[in-house]
């Protein structure tokens, strides 16, 4: 690993706006946080080619077949459950697909445990659990770059094969040095020296909403914007899900609402359906397309052409 750069600026640097900041008025503290909050953000406009390439790597995993693991402790390992989580809800992704090792699991949600992020022989569980191979790739995010959890399992991730991604805030830092792909948000000192689930939190979720987002594009779970590899399950995406067919099809909602029933209550099919294919028809054109709506929508529109003319 290479030394850290003299200039790296760290999250327990002293902020310059900190002196004094327990005597402000209110207004004047929520300034200043919101301030530090938005400055923080500008380090994301320097890594929006390593942001891509996050993205590329990880979609890639995830279209062989392959799993894309988040992991991380304490407030980082935070940012990196949520962005987790949210993948199957969103883009229909299985949780079984999207493996999460944070430090200390699910015992340290209701109370965060800080040994837990030291101790690597739980990191090794963690790894061993999740069976990370060369086919999968693992997205690491610790805000300092050095925290032994999340280094121990960017190491033992890449031993079995599989693709680091690192998010760290801290330029030259170990994680950093190690991933395939690094992404460093320089964030700087925070207004509360060391909280990282400030500043540096910030960056981080929003780097994670922005490679989660074009994996879902890459994917072709996103079309015109709509979340359209979502199944229908309740009342709430019924709405949503009939809402979106309508506007993709360009049909009444009463025919996006049958041909969401037709198909099970799944989008993309029903998208179909209601632009004239069969439930048969759709599953075909979808497993034709790998899955992307505007490609299955063209082939369909192609035949519906063709089948127009034969009758003429």
């Amino acid at each position: 690993m290479t030394a850290q750069p003299a200039s790296a600026r760290h999250t327990e640097d002293r902020h310059e706006g900190s002196a004094g900041l327990h005597a402000l008025p209110p207004r004047e503290v929520m300034a200043r946080l919101l301030s530090a909050q938005l400055d923080s953000l500008g380090a994301l406009q320097f890594e929006l080619p390593a942001l891509a390439d996050a993205a590329a790597r990880a979609a890639q995993a995830l279209q062989a077949g392959g799993k894309l693991a988040y992991a991380g402790a304490g407030s980082s390992g935070l940012m990196a459950m949520a962005d987790c989580l949210e993948l199957a809800g969103t883009y229909g992704i299985a949780p079984a697909r999207t493996p999460i090792l944070f430090a200390g699991g699910t015992a340290s949600l209701s109370h965060m445990i800080g040994a837990v992020e030291d101790d690597p022989e739980l990191a090794r569980a963690d790894l061993a659990t999740a069976a990370l191979g060369p086919s999968d790739a693992v997205i690491c995010v610790s805000a300092s770059g050095r925290t032994p959890y999340t280094l121990v399992v960017a190491e033992g991730a890449q031993a079995a094969g599989a693709s680091v991604i690192g998010i760290a805030n801290v330029v030259g830092s170990p994680l950093l040095e190690r991933a395939d792909i690094a992404i460093a948000l320089e964030t700087g000192a925070e207004l509360v020296s060391g909280s990282t689930r400030m500043a540096a939190g910030s960056a981080q979720k929003i780097a994670l909403n922005m490679i989660s987002t074009q994996i879902g594009l890459l994917l072709g779970h996103v079309h015109d914007g709509y979340m359209v590899n979502l199944t229908a399950d309740n009342a709430k995406l019924r709405a949503r899900a009939t809402g979106m067919v309508a506007a993709i099809a360009g049909t009444p909602p009463e025919v996006a609402a049958h041909a969401l029933d037709l198909a099970g209550g799944a989008v993309k099919p029903a998208v179909l359906i209601a632009t004239g294919a069969s439930p048969e028809l759709a599953q075909d054109l979808l497993a034709a397309s790998g899955g992307h709506l505007a490609a299955a929508l063209d082939r369909l529109k192609l035949k519906l052409e063709a089948a127009k003319a034969q009758s003429i």
